[in-house]
């Protein structure tokens, strides 16, 4: 964990859109989704897209509802400084699912390229699959442009070690500007 202190004037937003981690990761916790150009936050260097925020001026944010932990972000509107304390995390989690035959099921659902249930002690919930993360990438292929069906066909034929790339939904919303960010 690393500790991060930011300077802003009071007044000033932070300047980041956070978005939950998902279900299933380690600590459910807020990630940065995006910094507002020459916002305090990015104007630091010393924030990154991914990071996992534990706790902000000593509030633990650890499994919090992501609407508390805006309303505690945008409370330190009139603080000149900012101490957090993060996790440094790529934007891009890499999960692998184990899958030695086909009569082994995924154990996870996926609806528009968005895996939307996670069976308990699955294969997938072991490889590290979350739920509310977009597929972006299976075993070294873009899904990104890829309709539900195709997903559906290349993971239900998919087996022994398949590699996937995935980020929380809201993040990849924000990435392919299907929806416009929200600083806090």
């Amino acid at each position: 964990m690393i500790q991060v202190y930011i300077e802003k004037q009071k007044g000033e937003i932070l300047g980041v859109v956070i978005v939950e981690s998902g279900w299933g990761s380690i600590l459910p916790t807020v990630i940065i989704a995006n910094m507002m150009h020459g916002g305090p936050a990015e104007k630091s260097g010393k924030l990154n897209i991914g990071d996992q925020i534990m706790s902000i001026n000593g509030t633990s944010l650890v499994g919090l509802p992501l609407s508390t932990c805006q309303s505690i972000i945008k409370g330190l509107k009139n603080q000149a400084q900012v101490k957090l304390n993060v996790v440094r995390c790529p934007p891009v989690t890499t999960v692998l699912i184990r899958r030695p035959d086909l009569r082994y099921q995924l154990g996870f659902s996926v609806q528009n390229g968005i895996i939307c249930s996670l069976m308990r002690g699955g294969i997938a919930e072991r490889g590290g699959v979350r739920v509310g993360h977009r597929i972006i990438e299976i075993s070294g292929q873009s899904v990104v442009a890829t309709p539900h069906e195709k997903i559906v066909h290349i993971l239900s034929n998919a087996v022994g070690e398949i590699h996937m790339k995935t980020m929380p939904a809201a993040m990849y919303r924000l990435l392919t500007a299907q929806e416009q960010p929200v600083y806090i």
